[in-house]
């Protein structure tokens, strides 16, 4: 699951580096932005299946990709 999210991630940014550095701010580091955001969301629903709306999360919560990962991680295991 971490590596299908992290490929999901580095397509949408266009950069290898948020696997190097799961920690990475996408945001503040301009790697991705707000319609970046909604893309992943979708494709987060079309791979796992998880209906995951904008407003359930905040920029914080889904800062990062080990944050993003966490957090979609979370929601599979809640749906179970």
């Amino acid at each position: 699951m971490r590596e299908k999210i992290l490929d999901i991630i580095e397509e949408l940014c266009g950069d290898e580096i948020v696997k190097e550095d799961q920690d990475i701010d996408l945001i503040e580091e301009g790697l991705i932005d707000s319609l970046d955001y909604i893309t992943l969301l979708i494709e987060i629903e079309k791979e796992f299946g998880l209906k995951m709306s904008p407003s359930e999360f905040t920029r914080e919560e889904m800062s990062t990709p080990a944050k993003i990962v966490d957090v979609i991680g979370r929601r599979l295991e809640e749906s179970k």
